[in-house]
């Protein structure tokens, strides 16, 4: 009798044997080889395959694409970031606003201090200066310069956006408009770090809790509700009270110091969101099919829960983003300058610098002669506005995108 044929399998016979005896043959497995998984990367990547992942995206995209307003949102928020990349280039200090000197109905460079830019300008009603260039400014306000720009003929001007003074009458003025390209640099490279940072201590923090439970759980929610307690502003103003005390030195150590201060109040916000979320996944049949496959816990959570409880936290980042330039120009209006200087290029630092003028003019000005620097108002508004309501309805999109209870 012969044997197996030659390059046929070695266990035929048995293979035979066992289906006689009603048996399912025995199987062979084979360590897969580096062209094996080479082949399995072409195969993912050949037309016509599926990609759940890439599928995943063209949904979502094709739901937020049907909000009108998150596309609107999603146009203002790349503009934000195109402004970001123009300020990292643009030629200006990032750590101070550019001061500017005004002639003040003398010809340049009259009586300014030498080092700073001047500008021609004379009050409304007198002669203008003999130098080509010049431009009016209020009777007795000769600190409140309008937007310099002009349509035609096209020309920027020395202010593009106005001056920013703090006192109408003073000599010295900011140069809005590089105060806010600048500052777009420092208002969302700020709120992506407090934000992220705050997001990712949550997150942490939150898995963690939800997953293991018991008396981690309870040890970590009672520390969240602690902070939760805490009204955030208030917690930020005490470290900053604190390190003022304390001799806190160097621009760098001080804002660092903001931002950390910012994250301790960030972060039990997303704790609880993600712990939620978690509780509910950890049920799932899949994580209960990972742990009876003798998966560790860590491997659990990086590979099954983390992923499933990164949407709420997302939207909700979206969300948070716009709010801290505002939170920022509350502490500097209310007065606490010590870790952020006055007259940093950051839009909120500006928009409540901006105000300062007010008071004054305000208790002065009598009805039909009062005069308001409009443009040092507007504009700083207009950019916490914008780039507020602009995330806010980027998030509305992507919750809407992504959970599928609020699909229309």
């Amino acid at each position: 009798m012969s044997g197996p044929a030659p390059g046929g399998p070695k266990d035929s016979t048995a293979g035979a044997r066992a289906a006689a005896e009603g048996q399912a043959p025995p199987t062979t497995t084979r360590t897969p080889t580096a062209g094996d998984r080479l082949h399995a990367r072409w195969l993912r990547a050949t037309p016509g395959r599926p990609h759940p992942q890439w599928d995943q995206l063209k949904r979502t995209w094709y739901f937020f694409s049907r909000n009108g307003l998150a596309l609107a949102g999603l146009v203002i928020v790349l503009f934000f970031a195109a402004a970001f990349f123009y300020g990292l280039v643009y030629p200006a200090s990032g750590t101070q606003l550019q001061e500017y000197c005004l002639t003040d109905g003398q010809a340049p460079p009259g009586n300014c201090y030498a080092g700073f830019p001047t500008i021609c300008t004379y009050n409304q009603g007198t002669p203008a200066p003999a130098s080509s260039g010049c431009y009016s400014t209020p009777p007795s306000y000769p600190a409140f310069v309008p937007p310099t720009v002009r349509f035609y003929p096209a020309q920027m001007g020395p202010l593009p956006m106005g001056s920013l003074a703090t006192s109408g009458a003073s000599q010295y003025v900011y140069n809005l408009y590089d105060g806010l390209v600048k500052g777009s640099v420092w208002s969302l490279s700020m709120s992506v770090s407090i934000v992220g940072a705050g997001a990712l201590l949550g997150l942490v923090i939150g898995c963690v809790s939800g997953f293991f439970g018991g008396l981690i759980d309870e040890v970590l929610m009672r520390l969240t509700d602690i902070f939760l307690s805490i009204p955030g502003i208030l917690l930020v103003i005490v470290v900053v009270i604190a390190a003022s005390n304390l001799g806190v030195s160097g621009f760098s150590n001080r804002l660092l110091l903001l931002v950390g201060a910012f994250t301790v109040t960030w972060w039990p916000l997303y704790a609880r969101i993600v712990r939620g979320q978690v509780l509910v996944t950890r049920e799932q049949k899949f994580v209960e099919a990972a742990r009876a496959s003798g998966a560790s816990s860590g491997r659990v959570i990086r590979r099954h829960i983390l992923p499933n409880s990164l949407y709420p936290v997302f939207v909700q980042m979206s969300l948070d983003v716009g709010t801290v330039p505002l939170l920022i120009a509350s502490i500097v209006f209310i007065g606490f300058t010590t870790i952020l200087p006055s007259h940093l290029p950051e839009w909120g630092s500006i928009a409540a610098v901006s105000t300062q003028s007010l008071p004054s003019i305000l208790g002065t000005c009598a009805i039909g002669s009062c005069v308001l620097p409009w443009w040092q108002i507007l504009f700083p508004g207009l950019a916490l506005f914008l780039f507020a309501i602009s995330v806010n309805f980027v998030a509305d999109g992507l919750r809407d995108a992504l959970d599928p209870r609020l699909r229309r």
